[in-house]
């Protein structure tokens, strides 16, 4: 798509993630300076927020879909909070307007132009949001705000698109992600097609592969609550799931897409043609046309780094292809590497034993070498020109390349602008290439470049995705062409702006769309005549479509003006030509040449994007406090531009009615949530609050150990362990060997059994549902009252109950010394929840009392030592020698000073190292009673 996503005002996830509340002039992530660990351990401690509504309300006229999302979010936590709103729509899709409540303030989203300094810089930006994205055909929008204690907040995002028509149906997809049980969910979705609805089906949720999400109970169908009402011409459809029923489908909330499929009637070979207020809108998908041969050349990236699934599900994805080629279309296949390897020198027609020998070529190739996409390209053109010009062909056919790569060019010709001009000019408009991505490595931005400047189209597919089934599903969006050379013409004297009306094939089961503003709207009729190439014949269809004058909201029967779209009454024709010109115009301006023409098509694009309020890479968006305030000044407390393309955030921080700085004064680097830990070799720290002492001892164990740390099974079902790794000593230590924690897991067995497993890299939720969350991102997930939040790279905190909390310290090094490697730390934050039969190596500590005393030194001390009295830790019943120390904890941020005791504790803890030692990562089973402590 060619506009930004993300709109972040001074405003993590739709779900109410949270951030540190930061003062206005905090300058701190703008100069790159990083927030220290311990005060992000207290952000994810603080109370979720609560939303208390999402929906989605859609209306869909003639194709064209206005769309309007609706977030409430309710600040619960005794200070202030940053709030996130989260939302993926489409790629295709413009935002037309954005508004934020705060409190009983009105923000306002104004679309503007943007300064031409900028516009350059958006191309690049906007391809590497893309990239980044992870969610295949959609962008992110996002938006943060301080929300001050006990207030609410609501979030109104409205956009705009075309619905695209593939394999005969059109799509309309509702990302619906609170992440998080909502009271008040609902998506509704109201289509209204003049020609008839031939079809409609509501396809089950479809589940985000990157962030993961439960399953409903049956996924054969629509999802639970679903109701549609149909007639003719009207359906609407309605999705409000009950809190039950939301946790039915996911414990953690709702995470997926709502998915509508449908197509309308189709009478006139011509197409449907809609004429309204001056401007008229032309569908053409013929059917029932006898196939064009087909003359393609299949390249496929045999380079080293397709080795393994990717290859082989692209070569079981070719073997089905070659079978489904039909008898007078004409094949062959490149493999390309750093050598271009031919199947054939020439055009092959499809018979048995050409598509076995194809299958036989390609299931012998072989990874290797490098990717010479320029002359792997070159050489399928010269195979498709010759066959053309070669032979004589009776028959009409259409050329077309199916290219497949995971790369970027790295043998031969690499500069992207001479692979563009080299293929451009050998393929001479006669040659259609059709390109598939795969992974996070490929040049995506040439394989668009490549599809769109030779009459093509381009797929993304994920790394973790079926690359064959893709292939497949893309090979089928083009496997029947029905017309070529299509050329849609209006009189002159009655049109005065089209869009785009020449075009090189029409594939079965799409839809070519003209839109056009009308010369004269007084008009009686309008003349259109289609011309186009069909196999043997030449095609031509004319029609006269009355005009006559209309009243406003009369084109379609019973139609009005989409709420909350923009569209500022019936004018849903004059915006869809509006959407597809400016589409057509930055498609111009971005793939064109320098010079004046470009700078003509820049200015076109941004002024008609600016007059119907649609945000580009040539716009921006200013959010500026509302005039309704009458209380209040007017001016623009907050106000930021929406840059184009990329995800970015927007700052409303300080935006207060009350004088001065708004936001409380960040927590103090000082504070701190617990100091009983384990973390770094592993160092264990036991803070006795009641004494005002502090322990520390070390544990010297062996990789592969999974030690019991807290063990409190019986009563409040809470177990955590933790499994070691190993690492050699520093030169000139007195160690053998380091270890550090590798993996923390946690059994919580009431009220039901979960699971949660802990790397540096991931977290693992089980709990019926299975959830897997990446430590590089922040997310909010739980479900049965545990509440798992991931702060970015930094730390997870793990609440239970609210009686519960433990957070874990990530620890990565980007350069390692052979003695580092990646480990957590773990710290108790909130062990109220714990019974006092509660055990393990720092369970055992918990709600107990020590003191210290003086005790005179006994026999068989150092003599050196003299009479010096030794300092004696009691607790437990356990006389422990302790000497002072001072550790470092919280990532080394803090340093305490604390009473050690020596030679592994072995005085210290109940029973013996091996007493600790867990059988696997849930071993819930403890080596000890469960009576009461031993007095001191």
């Amino acid at each position: 798509m060619l506009l930004l996503l993300g709109l972040c005002l001074g405003l993590p996830l739709c779900a109410g993630s949270t951030r540190e509340a930061r003062p206005r002039d905090d300058t701190s992530e703008r100069v790159g300076l990083s927030v220290p660990r311990q005060v992000r351990l207290l952000q994810r401690l603080k109370t979720k927020p609560l939303m208390t509504e999402f929906s989605v309300k859609s209306t869909i006229i003639s194709r064209y879909a206005f769309t309007t999302v609706s977030c409430r979010l309710l600040n619960r936590a005794s200070e202030d909070q940053e709030i996130e709103f989260q939302m993926q729509i489409p790629a295709a899709a413009f935002i037309t307007n954005f508004t934020m409540l705060l409190g009983d303030q009105v923000f306002q989203g104004e679309i503007t132009e943007r300064e031409k300094k900028n516009s350059d810089k958006l191309k690049e930006k906007r391809n590497k949001t893309s990239e980044d994205n992870g969610e295949k055909g959609t962008e992110m929008f996002r938006a943060s705000v301080v929300i001050p204690s006990k207030d609410k907040a609501a979030f109104f995002l409205s956009y705009e698109e075309l619905l695209q028509r593939r394999l005969g149906k059109y799509e309309h997809v509702i990302s619906v992600r609170p992440q998080q049980l909502v009271g008040r969910l609902m998506v509704e979705v109201n289509i209204l097609e003049r020609s008839g609805l031939e079809s409609l089906e509501v396809l089950p949720l479809q589940h985000s592969r990157q962030k993961g999400s439960g399953r409903g109970e049956d996924d054969s169908g629509p999802p639970p609550s679903t109701v549609i009402n149909q007639n003719d011409t009207f359906a609407k459809v309605t999705f409000k799931p009950s809190v039950v029923q939301q946790a039915k489908i996911a414990q953690n909330g709702i995470l997926g897409d709502f998915i509508i499929r449908y197509d309308v009637n189709r009478e006139q070979s011509i197409g449907d043609i809609e004429v309204l207020n001056g401007y008229f809108v032309h569908y053409f998908a013929p059917r029932d046309l006898p196939p064009l041969p087909k003359n393609v050349v299949f390249v496929l990236d045999s380079s080293a780094s397709m080795v393994g699934t990717k290859l082989r599900q692209t070569k079981d994805a070719l073997f089905t292809i070659l079978h489904d080629l039909r008898p007078q279309d004409h094949f062959s296949i490149i493999g390309f590497s750093n050598r271009i390897k031919v199947w054939k020198d020439h055009l092959v027609s499809v018979t048995p034993d050409n598509v076995r020998d194809g299958k036989i070529y390609i299931h012998h190739m072989s990874p290797t070498g490098g990717t010479d996409i320029n002359g792997a390209l070159q050489r399928a053109i010269k195979l498709l020109n010759d066959y053309v010009a070669h032979n004589d062909i009776e028959d009409r056919s259409v050329s077309l390349i199916v290219f497949l790569t995971d790369g970027k060019p790295t043998v031969g010709e690499t500069h992207t602008l001479k692979i563009l001009n080299n293929t451009k000019e050998a393929a001479r408009g006669q040659v259609c290439i059709f390109t598939i991505g795969i992974g996070d490595d490929v040049d995506f931005k040439l394989l668009e470049k490549l599809s769109l400047e030779n009459c093509g189209l381009t797929r993304r597919v994920l790394e973790e995705e079926d690359a064959g089934s893709q292939l497949i599903g893309f090979y089928d969006e083009i496997r029947t062409p029905l017309l070529s050379d299509i050329r849609v013409d209006y009189p002159r004297a009655a049109v005065e702006q089209t869009t785009r009306t020449l075009f090189p094939n029409y594939f079965n089961g799409s839809e070519i769309v003209i839109a056009g503003k009308l010369a004269d709207s007084s008009a009686e009729q309008l003349h259109v005549e289609v011309t186009a190439s069909n196999s043997k014949k030449f095609v031509i269809l004319k029609t006269d479509v009355p005009v006559g004058p209309r009243e406003a909201g009369k084109g379609v029967a019973g139609s009005t003006g989409p709420e909350g779209g923009g569209a500022g009454g019936p004018k849903h024709v004059e915006r869809l030509w509006g959407y597809l010109t400016v589409r057509e115009l930055l498609s111009s301006w971005l793939h064109g040449g320098d010079g004046p023409e470009k700078e003509r098509t820049r200015q076109k694009a941004q002024a008609l994007a600016v007059a119907y309020r649609f945000l580009t890479p040539l716009t921006a968006m200013h959010l500026q406090r509302s005039a309704l305030r009458l209380d209040q000044p007017g001016d623009a407390l907050g106000t930021a531009a929406a840059a184009g393309p990329e995800a970015l955030v927007q700052s409303l921080r300080g935006a207060s009615p009350q004088p001065g700085p708004a936001l409380k004064k960040p927590y103090s680097p000082r504070i701190k949530v617990s100091r009983t830990s384990v973390d770094g070799d592993p160092h264990f720290v036991v803070d006795f609050p009641l004494s005002k002492l502090t322990v520390c001892f070390n544990i010297d164990g062996q990789p592969g150990d999974i030690l019991r740390l807290v063990s409190d099974h019986a009563d409040s079902g809470v177990t955590v362990n933790g499994e070691l790794i190993g690492a050699p000593a520093p030169p000139g230590g007195h160690k053998k060997q380091r270890t550090y924690f590798r993996t923390i897991t946690i059994l919580v067995n009431k009220p039901e059994r979960s699971y949660l497993e802990i790397t540096p890299n991931r977290v693992i939720l089980d709990g019926g549902d299975r959830l897997v969350l990446p430590c590089n991102q922040s997310a909010v997930a739980g479900s049965r009252g545990l509440e798992v939040s991931v702060s970015a790279n930094a730390n997870v905190t793990v609440t239970i109950q609210s009686t519960i909390a433990f957070v874990i310290l990530i620890h990565l090094y980007k350069k390692p010394a052979p003695y580092q490697r990646n480990h957590l730390g773990f710290y108790i934050s909130n062990s109220k929840g714990l019974s006092g039969n509660c055990h393990g190596l720092l369970g055992q500590f918990l709600n107990q009392e020590a003191r210290l005393t003086e005790e005179p030194a006994g026999l068989g001390k150092d003599p050196q030592a003299g009479e010096q009295p030794e300092t004696v830790l009691k607790v437990k019943g356990h006389r422990v020698p302790v000497v002072w120390k001072q550790r470092k904890i919280y990532n080394g941020e803090e340093q305490v000073d604390c009473w050690f005791a020596r030679n592994n504790a072995a005085e210290l803890i109940d029973g013996a190292y091996k007493d600790y030692l867990a059988a696997h990562p849930f071993d819930s089973e403890t080596s000890f009673g469960l009576g009461p402590s031993r007095a001191l």
